[in-house]
């Protein structure tokens, strides 16, 4: 980046680091950073969406209904995320290969399935291995950040459910008793006022999920763990900047990272309660209701 780090061997040491900091790799490095924040904007709310949708299913009246939104919230609590995200991504990678394979290559007459192989045409290689390096990375973020919502939004689905029965039943009575119709009373009633019970669980699993991104090393996804164990190992001589194994300073600086991040998340999320627990029936909107009258 800088002029002058044409011969790394003749730097002094600030200099040194000066151009060891700003190489392409450590540049791609701090592009990871952008990848992890990526992954928790689009997950977070899709995580949430799926969730709602679990939440609400297992409160249905149509008993169906009510069965897969159960099923579905006891069946991905229960498998550890670590073994769901390698069978997942490997599994759903596979059906989508599976169904263009079907659609592009109907005259396919070998078996897809041989031994341990998974053959499909190659016209039905998803993405086409002619395509560009980014819509592989795209394709493969995009597998990634399904694997999350579906683990993460079935914890979010317990949590709402348990924050829909938290509302108190004289208040969706009373909604009936005015002539509200159930879809009302539920959208009216109901949703409003159940984030406010929801939302200590909501954080939890928000904390979680940062937790849970360096994950993404293990889906092939060059994230800050592969960044930061690449360029911490050892460097011999045969490197444009050699240096011993300095692995330890590089996840020293992720565990501050990770602390700071979630350092923020944990004021933000205090004033969001503060200020959802405004007007409410609960002991923090309690407190508020005192303190205004003292």
């Amino acid at each position: 980046m800088f002029g002058f780090c044409t011969d790394p061997d003749t730097l002094s040491t600030l200099r040194w680091f000066a151009c060891y900091l700003t190489n392409g790799a450590h540049f791609l490095f701090y592009q990871s950073f952008l990848v992890v924040f990526a992954l928790l904007a689009i997950t977070a709310p899709v995580s949430l969406a799926f969730g709602f949708g679990a939440a609400a299913a297992s409160r249905a009246r149509i008993a169906p209904l009510r069965w897969i939104g159960k099923t579905y919230t006891a069946m991905v609590r229960g498998v550890p995320d670590i073994v769901f995200f390698l069978f997942f991504i490997l599994v759903f990678d596979q059906a989508i290969e599976y169904l263009r394979h079907r659609i592009v290559c109907p005259d396919w007459t070998e078996p897809i399935r041989q031994g341990a192989n998974f053959l499909v045409c190659d016209a039905a290689r998803t993405p086409q291995g002619a395509a560009p390096q980014w819509v592989h990375e795209l394709y493969g973020f995009a597998l990634a950040v399904f694997t999350y919502a579906i683990v993460f939004g079935a914890f979010c689905g317990n949590v709402l459910y348990g924050a829909m029965r938290a509302v108190p039943r004289a208040q969706l009575e009373t909604a009936e008793a005015y002539g509200m119709r159930p879809a009302q009373v539920f959208w009216r009633i109901l949703v409003p006022q159940m984030w406010i019970y929801a939302l200590p669980g909501l954080s939890n699993i928000w904390l979680i999920l940062i937790k849970a991104t360096p994950l993404l090393f293990l889906l092939g996804i060059e994230d800050i763990v592969f960044w930061a164990r690449e360029l911490g190992g050892s460097r011999t001589s045969a490197y444009q900047y050699p240096h011993p194994d300095w692995r330890f300073w590089y996840f020293l600086g992720l565990l501050v990272f990770y602390l700071a991040f979630t350092r923020v998340s944990e004021i933000v999320l205090d004033r969001l309660t503060v200020r959802l627990s405004h007007g409410q029936a609960t002991m923090a909107g309690e407190e508020q209701r005192r303190a205004a009258r003292a």
